[in-house]
C-alpha cells in the first residue's frame, strides 16, 4: 500500500475510540514527495488547475505548477503576508505591506493596481460580481471593482487583520483590533458590531446556518447568529488567534495558543479536544475522509481522526503559521518557517463542507459558495477522493511495516520487508528505524559507497549511516535532521544531494558516547564504536579525492569560463 495514500485513509473503521487496539486499522506519516526552498512567506492558494500562488520574502507575487516550479513572479514594492486571491478567471489579486492590491493576468501581468492607506496583511475576499473586499492596518474595509475602482470605504477606528468573509446575503463580516466582530451591509453600511473580550485577529469562519465563527485573544471561541446575537462561546487556557474551519459534519475546529485543537458541535459542545502540546496559529484543513491536518509553532504537522484520535504527525522542526493548502487533485502543500514549501501528492482532496479550509476554498475567495459552485467544486473533487479511495488497501496489516525512510527533497522507495506500524497514540509517532533486512556492516558499506565531499567534508547518505549505527531518525528537513541516543535528540546539519539527505561523517563520531578512529593502511576506513560495538565505514580515497593536475594559470580559467 502506498503511504502516501495511507496518510489520506479511510479514517478508523465503525465507532472506534481514539484509543487504538490491536484489531484497529493503523496509519503512518506520509512521506514528504518534495522540499523546495521557494521563500515563501504568505499561505499558498491553488488554483482548479493546481498551480500554487503565493507571496515570497523577495517582495514578489509567484506562480508555480503543482510542481513548484516557477512560472513568473511580479515586483511589489514591499513583502506581504495576505494570501493571494485567484479568481474563476485566473487573475491574481494579492495584497502587499506598500498599501497597494494588484491585479494581475495568468501570466503575470499587471492590470491594475489600487493604492489603499495602510499595509494589507488580511486576505481579501472576492464577491461573486468579480468585486473584491480588502481591508488595511490603517483601519478601513474597501469594495473594489473588477476593474480596479474604490467603490466605496468603512472606517472602523483600529487595525484590522482579520480577513473578511462574505455570507450568501452579501453581508461582510471581519474582526478587529477594536476587539469587535463587524457586519457590513453589500453597500459598506454598518449592520451590527458584536464586542469580544479582547482583539480579534482570527478571520471568521460562516457556517451552514449563517452562523459565524472566530477566536480572540480574550481566550475564547464565540458563535454568533447572522444578527449578531450570542450563540455560545467555548473557553480555551490562551489566546485564540487561529481561524476556524467547519467541517462537513458541521464541527467548528480551530486550534488555540494553549497547544489543543477544539472541535465544537453547533449546541456548543466540545465533540473533542486534541492536544498537540505547542501553540497554534495555523487554521486547520478537512480531508474528503474527515481527517482533520494542522500545523504547530514548534514545526509539527499533525492528522487527527473523526474522534479525535492522533493519526500520524511529521515533526520537521521549523514552525508552521500559517495553514496548510490541498489542492483539489488531491495534493498537500504546508510551508515551514524560512519559506520552504513541502508537497505530499496523491491523496485526498478538501471535503465537501460549509469552510472545510481557510478562506473557504483553495483558491482563497473567503465566501459562501452558491450551489452551483458548490456542486462544481464536489465535482473537481470527486476524481481525486475516489483516486484515493480505490488505491487503499483496507487493513489489518498481516506482518509488522516499518515506514519508509524520510528524506529531504524526495522520498526514499518504501522497503519491501515487513515494519512496524507508526501508533495511533500518543500524538508524537515512533521515530523512523532503518529497513531491518541490512546488517550494520552492509549498512556502512552502502553509506560508504555512495559517499561525497563537499567543503573538505566526507558526507554520507544519512538513513544508511544512521542504521549502521542503530540510531533511529526522528525527524529530517533540508537542512537539519536529528537521531535519538540514548532517547535524547542529537541535532545533525544535513545537505541534500539528488533528493537524498547527506550527513558529515565525522559529525556521527562526534555524537555522545560514539568515538572515531581513522584506519590507514591498504584500504583506508573510518571505525565507529557504540556501546562497544565496532562498525566499519570503508572509505575509497581515490574516489573521493582524485589527484589533478593544477591549472597553469588558475586565475583566468574561472574568468573563461564564467563569459562562454
Amino acid at each position: 500500500m502506498s503511504f502516501s495514500l495511507l496518510f489520506f485513509g479511510l479514517g478508523l473503521s465503525g465507532a472506534q475510540s481514539a484509543q487504538s487496539t490491536t484489531n484497529a486499522t493503523t496509519f503512518v506519516a506520509p512521506k514528504v514527495d518534495w522540499f523546495k526552498e521557494l521563500r515563501v512567506l504568505s499561505g499558498v492558494s491553488v488554483a482548479e488547475n493546481g498551480d500554487l500562488v503565493f507571496m515570497g520574502s523577495d517582495n514578489r507575487v509567484h506562480r508555480t505548477d503543482a510542481r513548484g516550479v516557477e512560472k513568473w513572479n511580479f515586483a511589489t514594492s514591499d513583502m506581504g503576508r495576505a494570501n493571494p486571491v485567484i479568481t474563476p478567471q485566473g487573475t491574481v489579486i494579492a495584497g502587499s505591506y506598500d498599501d497597494y492590491l494588484y491585479a494581475l493576468d495568468a501570466n503575470g501581468k499587471q492590470l491594475w493596481k489600487t493604492k489603499l492607506d495602510g499595509d494589507i496583511y488580511a486576505t481579501p475576499a472576492l464577491r461573486p460580481d468579480g468585486s473584491v473586499i480588502a481591508a488595511t492596518a490603517g483601519g478601513t474595509v474597501y469594495a473594489i471593482s473588477a476593474q480596479g475602482q474604490i467603490l466605496w470605504t468603512y472606517k472602523v477606528g483600529a487595525a484590522v487583520f482579520s480577513s473578511p468573509a462574505v455570507a450568501a446575503d452579501g453581508t461582510i463580516y471581519f474582526g478587529g483590533q477594536d476587539s469587535r466582530m463587524h457586519a457590513l451591509t453589500p453597500n459598506g453600511q454598518l449592520k451590527w458590531a458584536f464586542s469580544a473580550g479582547s482583539l480579534v485577529f482570527s478571520s471568521p469562519a460562516i457556517g451552514r446556518d449563517g452562523s459565524i465563527f472566530f477566536g480572540s485573544s480574550d481566550r475564547k471561541i464565540y458563535a454568533l447568529d447572522p444578527s449578531g446575537k450570542l450563540r455560545w462561546t467555548v473557553q480555551t487556557s490562551l489566546f485564540v488567534n487561529a481561524s476556524p474551519i467547519v467541517t462537513s459534519n458541521d464541527l467548528v475546529v480551530v486550534g488555540s495558543y494553549d497547544g489543543k485543537v477544539y472541535a465544537i458541535n453547533t449546541s456548543g459542545e466540545k465533540e473533542w479536544t486534541y492536544t498537540a502540546g505547542t501553540g497554534i496559529a495555523a487554521s486547520a484543513v478537512e480531508l474528503s475522509d474527515g481527517t482533520i491536518v494542522i500545523g504547530d509553532l514548534s514545526g509539527t504537522l499533525h492528522a487527527i481522526g473523526k474522534a479525535g484520535q492522533a493519526l500520524w504527525t511529521i515533526p520537521t522542526g521549523k514552525k508552521i503559521d500559517t495553514g496548510v493548502a490541498v489542492s483539489d487533485q488531491g495534493s498537500l502543500y504546508f510551508t515551514t518557517e524560512g519559506g520552504g514549501l513541502n508537497a505530499i501528492l496523491k491523496g485526498r482532496p478538501l471535503a465537501d463542507g460549509p469552510w472545510t479550509t481557510f478562506h473557504a476554498v483553495p483558491a482563497g475567495w473567503g465566501r459562501v459558495l452558491t450551489p452551483q459552485e458548490g456542486q462544481a467544486r464536489a465535482q473537481a473533487r470527486r476524481a481525486a477522493a475516489s483516486a484515493a479511495l480505490a488505491a487503499l488497501t483496507p487493513t489489518k496489516p498481516a506482518a509488522p511495516v516499518t515506514p519508509a525512510p524520510v528524506t529531504a527533497g524526495r522520498p526514499t522507495p518504501a522497503p519491501t520487508t515487513p515494519v512496524k506500524p507508526a501508533p495511533t497514540a500518543p500524538a508524537t509517532p515512533a521515530p523512523v528505524k532503518p529497513t531491518p533486512a541490512a546488517t550494520p556492516e552492509q549498512l556502512a558499506a552502502a553509506a560508504a559507497a555512495a559517499a561525497r565531499v563537499e567543503g573538505g567534508q566526507v558526507y554520507v547518505p544519512l538513513r544508511e549511516a544512521a542504521g549502521a549505527l542503530g540510531l533511529p531518525v526522528s525527524s529530517v528537513t533540508g537542512r537539519s535532521a536529528a537521531v535519538l541516543v540514548g532517547g535524547q535528540a542529537q541535532p545533525l546539519t544535513v545537505r541534500v544531494f539528488g533528493g537524498v539527505a547527506y550527513v558529515p561523517l565525522a559529525a556521527l563520531g562526534g555524537l555522545p558516547d560514539t568515538r572515531a578512529r581513522l584506519q590507514a593502511g591498504p584500504r583506508a576506513a573510518l571505525l565507529l564504536t557504540r556501546g562497544g560495538r565496532t562498525v566499519t565505514f570503508p572509505l575509497n580515497l581515490p574516489r573521493l579525492l582524485p589527484f589533478a593536475t593544477p591549472a597553469e594559470y588558475p586565475s583566468v580559467l574561472p574568468q573563461a569560463s564564467a563569459s562562454r
